[in-house]
């Protein structure tokens, strides 16, 4: 369902870190299936889980689909070795050379044959493009984390056969070479009737016997490789012997209702109505390694539970007994459970790790931003200051007065004072549209050049250069009339019907421009903001020697008349259209009288995207609709058929 999917439910909401969710689930290797993403989608928070390594496969074409990751826990756990993919086909990162062609020091081994590739009705490329698998070597075993195509439809046969025989083979390849194996994962697989709730009730609909249950392909394949499994007739070539154990059903050989998946469309997990379809797995010579397995059906956050399975803390290998630990790590890490060197976040990680992925790896921390070291250029430049002094500083000097004089200038012409009403002489150097030249400056170079205005609005050009400070708080030097000109451009429309109605908006502008004259400048800094400020003001004010409705005539009296007869009740609009748009009355069940639940059709065929009615209750666990009990009973409406204005009448 998504590696972030758990985050929604107890207890994984509260701290929402995988940090936090790995310390509830007190495990040390982790396995996901169905992550869901895609590299860019890959954060801080998921790959740079603090004391955490972790390894990643994802699909390479297909977008939020598949996905596995495997996390060790570093205090514990350290790989030797880690691969993606099952037929050693694909590269490790930053290299052209596949897994299988690696040299054999860092090979995990058990590749399949080009023989056993042949066998399978899909390529190898293909098979591992989908992110279904991650492989680890410790020196105890080799770990597969799995998650094997789900059998939705058949036009995924083929591939999904072609996954399980390749996989079979590169299991039993690595046990040949004297290597111990652990597989763990969604395999999508129920290995017998007891491991699906409706087993009965499918074989019974689909006309199948036992022997037909766990003889089809998949399941056989899969049996062949517990030892304990259902195969009925002679075994396959290359396939005589067992090599797997159940772990978890070797604990609970008789569990009824021991079931890892639900059906979330039919609300079928309360019912306990499921199938066991995640195994923890493991070789037969490690039989006696572990303590307890179990699934953990109460912890929520996907339509699968957790599975576990608790290793011992000393185990025998090869006649000779070991600590956990110290087989679990590269060697000189432990020694009898004992750690001798600590985890190096720089040489142990392995290629394939997530941390060194270059979007989380070699990234610069923001203390570093603090801790800056000169650079040489900066080095350079103040080794050679003390021997270029003299040229530097008289041009300085020369710079210096010649941009003191200019300033001293523009403060003086800024300072004298200017006629409101007056318009600038052309012959002044502050003339609109005319240039006049630069001062001299001796030894400096010619500044930006300023950005010329219009003629009308523009202010004054001072010259060429930097604006002195002063510039900001002196007024605007817009011009008397210049305010006066704009207050006679702000023209009301007064249309017939604004007239006949309501009467004249305001007083002539040319009244308003006679009575309010225009301040002066260096006082007040009229702009063109406070012009339309006081229009404003003017037209709000009553006019004495008119009255509003003086003006009023029959004609505009209809006009209104008629105005008020094509005006819509806002009233009786809002509720039409509330009649319009409000949802149909819901169905109630035969069953339990209550509220029905509407879905959706997805299954390809003539009913596909039509919804339907059906009991809001979980399905019971006999998988099936039952009638007079507490769990979903029959009810069954298509949304088009529903009509309960024909019911209530």
């Amino acid at each position: 369902n998504g590696i972030r999917n758990p985050f929604g439910y107890q207890p994984w909401r509260d701290k929402r870190s995988f940090a936090a969710m790995f310390d509830i689930l007190e495990a040390d290797i982790i396995v996901f299936q169905e992550t869901k993403i895609q590299r860019k989608d890959l954060s801080d928070d998921m790959v740079l889980v603090p004391g955490w390594d972790c390894y990643f496969s994802l699909p390479k074409h297909k977008k939020g689909y598949s996905g596995v990751v495997i996390y060790t826990r570093q205090s514990v756990c350290a790989p030797t070795r880690a691969e993606e993919g099952i037929t050693g086909i694909l590269c490790p990162p930053s290299s052209s050379t596949s897994f299988s062609n690696l040299p054999e020091e860092q090979q995990i081994g058990g590749y399949p044959t080009p023989a056993q590739l042949a066998a399978s009705p899909v390529d190898a490329t293909t098979l591992d493009s989908e992110g279904r698998c991650v492989v680890l070597e410790f020196p105890a075993f080799v770990l597969f984390g799995i998650y094997s195509p789900a059998n939705r439809d058949e036009t995924r046969d083929e591939f999904r056969l072609g996954f399980l025989d390749v996989l079979d083979a590169r299991i039993r390849n690595l046990i040949a070479e004297g290597k111990r194996v652990f597989l763990t994962g969604d395999l999508n697989i129920s290995r017998d009737e007891l491991d699906a709730a409706n087993a009965k009730a499918s074989m019974r609909k689909q006309g199948l016997t036992g022997f037909d249950f766990v003889s089809t392909p998949a399941r056989r394949l899969f049996n062949h490789l517990l030892e304990g499994g259902k195969v009925f007739g002679e075994r396959d070539e290359g396939r005589e012997q067992s090599v797997l154990w159940d772990i978890c059903r070797a604990f609970h050989p008789d569990r009824k209702g021991m079931f890892t998946c639900w059906e979330q469309k039919v609300n079928a997990r309360p019912a306990n109505c499921g199938a066991r379809i995640d195994y923890v797995l493991c070789d037969l010579a490690m039989k006696d390694w572990f303590l307890d397995s179990n699934i953990q059906e109460g912890l929520m956050g996907s339509d699968h539970c957790p599975v576990y399975a608790v290793l011992k803390d000393t185990v025998f290998m090869n006649g000779l007994e070991h600590n956990i630990r110290d087989v679990m790590n590269p060697s000189g890490m432990f020694l009898d459970g004992r750690r001798q060197r600590e985890y190096s976040a720089t040489s142990d990680p392995l290629p394939s790790s997530g941390k060194l992925i270059p979007e989380f790896f070699g990234r610069r921390n923001i203390r570093d931003m603090f801790a800056r070291k000169p650079s040489l250029l900066q080095f350079q430049s103040n080794s050679t200051s003390s021997k270029e002094v003299d040229g530097p500083a008289v041009a300085a000097a020369s710079q210096e007065s010649s941009v003191t004089e200019l300033v001293s200038q523009i403060n003086r012409r800024a300072e004298e004072p200017r006629d409101s009403t007056a318009t600038v002489p052309t012959s002044s150097p502050f003339a609109v549209g005319k240039k006049r030249s630069a001062p001299a400056m001796t030894g400096s170079k010619s500044t930006k050049r300023g950005k010329s205005g219009s003629s009308t609005a523009a202010p004054p050009v001072t010259g060429k250069g930097q604006q002195s400070l002063k510039g900001f708080f002196k007024p605007s030097a817009t011009s008397g009339s210049n305010v006066a000109s704009v207050i006679q451009e702000i023209t009301v429309s007064q249309t017939s019907l604004g007239n006949d109605i309501f009467g004249p908006v305001c007083r002539p502008v040319a009244a308003l421009a006679e009575s309010h004259p225009a301040p002066d400048v260096h006082r007040e800094a009229a702009s063109l903001d406070s012009a339309i400020d006081l229009h404003r003001k003017v037209c709000a004010q009553p006019n004495s020697g008119e009255s509003p409705s003086a003006d009023a005539s029959p004609t505009s009296s209809r006009r209104v008349i008629q105005f008020q007869e094509n005006v819509h009740d806002p009233v009786e609009s809002k509720e039409s259209w509330s009649k319009l748009f409000t949802k149909p009355a819901v169905p109630r069940c035969e069953g339990h009288d209550e509220p029905c639940t509407s879905l959706l059709t997805k299954k390809p065929g003539v009913n596909l995207g039509r919804s339907f009615w059906m009991c809001p209750r979980p399905l019971g666990p006999s998988g099936a609709k039952e009638k007079n009990t507490p769990w979903q009973c029959q009810t069954f409406i298509w949304c088009s058929d529903w009509n309960p204005d024909a019911i209530n009448g």
